[in-house]
């Protein structure tokens, strides 16, 4: 016979966390969720049972649903041994619910849609307006899905068939580019194991390999210092607009913060004796320290420490490439996006491949072109791997070569 043991998914968490039926048997081992939810001050991991506690004054109730639990499993594995069935995961999960049908009220189980629905409801209280968006947006698109199927879907069909036959929907049918199809993949990845987690999904196919997230390296660009220099020089003052986006973006550019903290920088910000700017990131909630550039420090000035109000992003993207337009960096680049399945290379104007994200990227690629640890860049961008800093950096082959032409090896 098996073996039943009881475990709590976050045994050091603060509030409640489910509880987890574990069954060995036969080599292999079964995972349950129960359904119950726990504090785990007041579980007993070696009883593996709620403790009689006055705080806890439903610990019998709680505690006689895990003995149906732990009856209904032995029930179950010693049935299918009679039957002469040979018990594997699927069979037993099936056969224990069967058990358990009599003994304990089962929830109405939701399906994929009415549960992506409710989660995005939540999302909603706990996380930032545009990550809502697109869980939206995908959840939308697998509903056209489901239209263009003629037919429901729900975890168990979230398969490897599925996998490719939405790839070729989003990129065919909606002419999407690779990696907003990968985002959308993504965003189901993270739908199916929130499901998971919550013990409302039990196909795991969308954690397989070949289950991946497509992602084709953009045609992203950053600013060289020369041509920092050149939008720094450039007089605007007779359009004020562009005077105060042009000042913004040199934030950007010489802080490395995203278009969320660089346009929210106030005196509190400033350390003026440690010439220092001290930010706690709205992304991440990290607290950072950047030293002051030059060309900060004389914005800041301008402003008396306050940054001006800033335009939306999109309204900025829009203003930025004006002005680097008007500062001469027009060197013309060849870009490439895969849409529909297909790629196509097209010649364009690099002012019109900026965007506020653009200071960013200038930020980090220059300090690393200057020889300043990636560590150090790191600790400002918010990098937790140099792999991850270094596809994010702009450095060509030939860069990279005359770096590496002072470097003691190479004398």
């Amino acid at each position: 016979m098996g073996k039943a043991k009881f475990i709590l998914k976050e045994p050091k968490a603060k509030e409640e966390t489910l509880v987890y039926l574990f069954y060995n048997y036969q080599y292999k081992r079964f995972k349950y969720s129960t359904g119950e939810k726990i504090n785990p001050k007041y579980w007993n991991p070696n009883s593996q049972r709620a403790k009689e506690s006055k705080q806890f004054r439903e610990h019998p109730e709680f505690n006689s649903r895990l003995d149906n639990f732990e009856r209904g499993i032995a029930s179950a594995f010693r049935k299918l041994l009679n039957d002469g069935v040979q018990p594997n995961n699927t069979i037993l999960k099936k056969e224990l619910e069967a058990v358990l049908s009599g003994n304990i009220l089962q929830p109405n189980k939701l399906n994929l849609f009415d549960f992506i629905e409710r989660f995005i409801e939540e999302s909603k209280l706990i996380k930032k307006e545009g990550t809502v968006k697109v869980y939206k947006t995908s959840f939308k698109y697998l509903q056209k899905f489901a239209s263009h199927l003629r037919t429901n879907i729900d975890f168990e069909s979230v398969t490897l068939d599925f996998y490719n036959q939405y790839i070729h929907f989003l990129s065919t049918k909606h002419n999407l580019s690779a990696n907003t199809v990968g985002k959308h993949i993504k965003t189901l990845k993270t739908f199916m194991s929130e499901a998971t987690e919550r013990g409302l999904n039990d196909n795991y196919e969308f954690k397989k390999n070949k289950f991946k997230t497509l992602r084709e390296e953009a045609d992203t660009v950053y600013l060289s210092v020369e041509e920092l220099n050149l939008i720094e020089k450039l007089d605007l003052s007779s359009t004020p607009r562009l005077e105060r986006v042009k000042d913004l973006f040199l934030v950007g550019c010489y802080t490395g913060l995203r278009f969320s903290d660089f346009t929210q920088i106030n005196p509190e910000n400033i350390v003026e004796s440690k010439s220092l700017m001290q930010v706690r990131t709205q992304k991440t909630g990290e607290r950072v320290f950047i030293p002051l550039h030059r060309v900060v420090k004389k914005i800041l000035k301008k402003y008396d420490n306050r940054l001006p109000q800033t335009y939306t992003n999109q309204v900025m993207n829009r203003y930025i490439k004006e002005v680097c337009c008007i500062a001469g960096i027009k060197e013309e680049l060849e870009t490439t996006i895969t849409k529909g399945g297909k790629l196509t290379k097209t010649p364009e104007k690099k002012f019109n491949l900026i965007s506020t994200h653009t200071a960013r990227r200038s930020f980090a690629t220059n300090l690393y072109l200057a020889d300043v640890p990636s560590i150090s860049i790191m600790k400002i961008t918010g990098h937790k791997s140099e792999k991850s800093f270094l596809k994010y950096i702009r450095v060509t082959q030939e860069q990279n070569a005359d770096k590496l032409l002072n470097h003691p090896f190479f004398q």
